[in-house]
């Protein structure tokens, strides 16, 4: 199979040199441009990124904004990885986690962790370096083919009456979200939901690595309480989680924040490659699109989670009840049902 590379145009040598390293006996085909909508379906992407002062790279959005204008569905069946390079130690994350939005948009999927960062004289990769103990070029391009290698050998299957579980921390009586994902989960099967409540779970209280490593082979953490007894279990017997997120401020609320934040204890035990990540974002005005990034970032970039295309259900809606005047709907609510159930894969 081909990895197709979408690239900078104006490269630095480091990364210019990392990307031939780590694609070394790979079937590569670089892509400038595209105008049959269909040419990036199914494919193996990269995308070999070079920002700039402002952290951002031109060449990039423009390809992102051609694809749209070809078609939704541009990227439909495509998984894909990043390798971002920054002359600052500022802007990956942010412009990784915008790409990824933009193009799972246009049907791309995202395995687990798809991004490797380098930043200014690849600072970033100082910690990983502690363990390794090689120079940190080297260690950037071995990250980066190890990542390379994962992206082509990606092909999650279909599991048969997945087992998806919904979190929230919203009032059933004025909450838009909680009113759709009412709908939507009249149409799924096995499905389990969990409502994190005011004080029951406190945030992390940042351990030393080899203390939560600790905990973490017990699945358990340093607060236990009901993170570790009841949420912790909800979400390895889980096959998809959806997260239910009305934009609070242009952010999550702080008990969801909590529980993402909490998670990196039973993350340190075992990658969460095998779960699916969906979410319904409601926005009172706007923002949704910003939510949506945080999760994208914390569960796909940082924990792990697999990003199916189209993960995120978001709309606009305000007063207590206001969803269910959107005609649309009932329509809507269904069909991102049988989505989370065709898109539930490990």
């Amino acid at each position: 199979m081909n990895l197709y590379i979408i690239s900078s145009k104006n490269k630095s040598s480091l990364l210019e040199k990392t990307i031939i390293e780590a694609t070394a006996g790979l079937d590569v085909v670089y892509v400038d441009q595209v105008t049959d909508e269909k040419y990036l379906q199914n494919k193996k992407i990269l995308f070999a990124i070079e920002l700039n002062e402002i952290g951002i790279c031109e060449d990039a959005l423009k390809f992102v904004r051609n694809l749209y204008r070809l078609s939704n569905k541009s990227l439909l069946g495509s998984s894909a990885s990043l390798i971002i390079k920054s002359n600052s130690d500022l802007y990956t994350k942010n412009f990784a986690r915008d790409m990824v939005f933009l193009l799972n948009n246009l049907g791309c999927s995202f395995m687990g962790q798809p991004l490797v960062e380098m930043t200014k004289d690849l600072k970033n990769l100082y910690t990983f370096q502690k363990k390794f103990n090689i120079p940190l070029p080297e260690l950037s391009s071995n990250l980066c083919k190890n990542t390379i290698d994962r992206l082509m050998c990606y092909n999650p299957k279909i599991l048969e009456n997945p087992h998806v579980l919904a979190l929230h921390s919203s009032n059933y009586k004025t909450s838009n979200t909680l009113t759709l994902w009412n709908l939507i989960k009249s149409n799924l099967n096995s499905v389990s939901e969990y409502h994190v409540e005011n004080g029951t779970i406190l945030d992390c209280i940042g351990c030393a690595f080899k203390t939560c490593k600790h905990y973490s082979k017990q699945s358990s953490c340093f607060y236990g309480g009901t993170m570790v007894k009841e949420i912790y279990p909800a979400i390895e017997a889980a096959n998809g989680l959806v997260f239910l997120c009305p934009n609070y401020n242009d952010a999550l609320s702080a008990n969801i924040s909590a529980v993402i934040n909490r998670l990196t204890a039973l993350y340190r035990r075992s990658k969460f490659y095998d779960k699916s990540l969906f979410s319904i974002v409601v926005s009172g005005n706007s923002g949704s699109d910003i939510v949506a990034k945080q999760l994208i970032s914390a569960l796909n970039l940082n924990k792990g989670f697999r990003l199916p295309p189209y993960f995120s259900l978001m709309y606009t809606a305000n007063d207590p009840g206001s969803i269910l005047k959107y005609s649309d709907v009932d329509i809507r609510a269904k069909e991102f049902a049988n989505h989370i159930l065709m898109e539930t894969k490990s």
